[in-house]
């Protein structure tokens, strides 16, 4: 297979579909919140409530989807059905009739995790089935990845552009999506080949997910994945606080964060190379490398620093890069060399985990932030220095101890040892 292509179509065709898949994400975890607390007068409590449940049922499915998957029919079939909630939940959440209160948010949200999962899930593992070997299958991750931060960047921003007012710039931005996920479907999926899908094998459903699970190299994957997926959600969870009460510029977050995206999306095909070399789980190991020395010196940073932090920004935005590319391209390359048929299930305890991990670090560093005396707009030397450490100094242990993990597993990670 040439480089940059799979069987039948492009790379590129593959990963466009990550594009809408992450722009739905976005207006879900930012958006919605505010527009049913603020604009529709819902109670705090009641949409964390409501929030909460959805998200640790979403999580909890996923294993369970991917096990469904691989049991029945194509991939590009489960894709195409998968969209249709997808488009109907994000509208219907985007676009609230009036007096929607929280019955609606609560289908809404139903709907669009349904369709977001069963879509996601079944594109990892339709990546994995694609590639006909490992640098093919690394640049299918990177393209899905790519594309989806491209996405990310232009939910986040579309909103202000389509109208002055959030409420407005909401429904107008599910119009765009609708239009935007009906375009990429027709140009991506039936371009794609079915690819090299093994035979199901006969098994109930948690047996399934154990014996996804019992695989060794999949297992220690899964648990550096979880690991590093923490230490990177840390920083995610607390950045805002850190631009406000740290470096005390938080006219300038919309900018810090595009730096981060952008530098996220140049930095795929560099790690891209770079695996190529020198073999995924190292390029992997440098990534976090990076990462560890941005952590440290973000912890020492002040008021005013804000040249410095952008520049942080952009490293770890490409550190994040390989964060996106290697882990999924990794896993796909054992799906590969066992000619697995759980690839759907592996995939769906890998969704469960990358949720699982955002969950945890914002149960892990909000907590913690409280109990070291600090508290929005809160500016004490104490309690600039406990954010400090937490938006730093957490992840860099976390960090740390992923690599430890990695380098120590990483010949069996690579096939290259039983």
């Amino acid at each position: 297979m040439s480089v940059g292509t799979v069987p039948g179509g492009r790379a590129w065709r593959y990963g466009l579909l990550g594009l809408p898949l992450a722009f739905a994400a976005l207006p879900i975890y930012v958006h919605v919140p505010h527009l049913y607390a603020v604009e529709l007068g819902l109670s705090l409590s009641l949409v964390g409530a409501i929030l909460l449940a959805t998200r640790v049922a979403d999580a909890l499915a996923d294993p369970l989807i991917g096990w469904f998957s691989d049991h029945r029919a194509s991939r590009r079939r489960l894709i195409t059905l998968a969209l249709v909630p997808l488009a109907l939940g994000l509208s219907g959440l985007l676009m609230p009739p009036d007096g929607a209160g929280p019955l609606w948010l609560a289908g809404g949200l139903v709907l669009v995790s349904a369709g977001y999962s069963l879509a996601t899930i079944n594109h990892a593992a339709w990546g994995a089935e694609l590639g006909d070997d490992d640098d093919a299958r690394t640049r299918l991750v990177a393209s899905r990845e790519g594309f989806g931060l491209f996405g990310v960047m232009l939910a986040s921003a579309l909103p202000g552009l389509l109208a002055g007012d959030l409420p407005a710039g909401l429904e107008r931005l599910a119009v765009v999506f609708i239009v935007l996920l009906g375009l990429v479907a027709l140009v991506s999926l039936p371009a794609l080949p079915q690819g090299h899908r093994p035979p199901p094998v006969a098994e109930r459903p948690w047996t399934g997910l154990r014996q996804a699970l019992a695989e060794r190299p999949f297992a220690m994957l899964l648990g550096v994945f979880a690991v590093n997926g923490i230490a990177a959600a840390i920083p995610a969870s607390t950045v805002l606080f850190f631009v406000a009460d740290v470096v005390q510029r938080e006219d300038l977050s919309g900018l810090f964060l595009a730096l981060y995206f952008v530098a996220g999306a140049v930095g795929l095909p560099l790690w891209v190379r770079l695996a190529r070399r020198i073999g995924k789980p190292l390029a992997w190991l440098a990534g976090m490398g990076l990462a560890v020395v941005v952590f440290a010196w973000a912890g020492r940073l002040g008021v005013g620093d804000a040249w410095a932090f952008g520049l942080i920004c952009v490293l770890s935005g490409l550190a994040l890069g390989a964060d996106l590319a290697l882990p999924a391209a990794i896993l796909a390359d054992q799906l590969a060399r066992q000619r697995s048929p759980r690839a759907g299930a592996c995939f769906g305890c890998w969704a469960f985990v990358a949720k699982a991990s955002l969950a945890l670090a914002a149960g892990l560093a909000l907590p913690v932030l409280e109990a070291l005396g600090y508290s929005p707009g809160l500016r004490a030397p104490s309690a600039v220095a406990a954010l400090a450490f937490v938006y730093g100094g957490l992840p860099l242990l976390l960090k740390l101890l992923a690599a430890g993990l990695l380098w120590r597993w990483r010949n069996i990670l690579d096939g290259r040892e039983a």
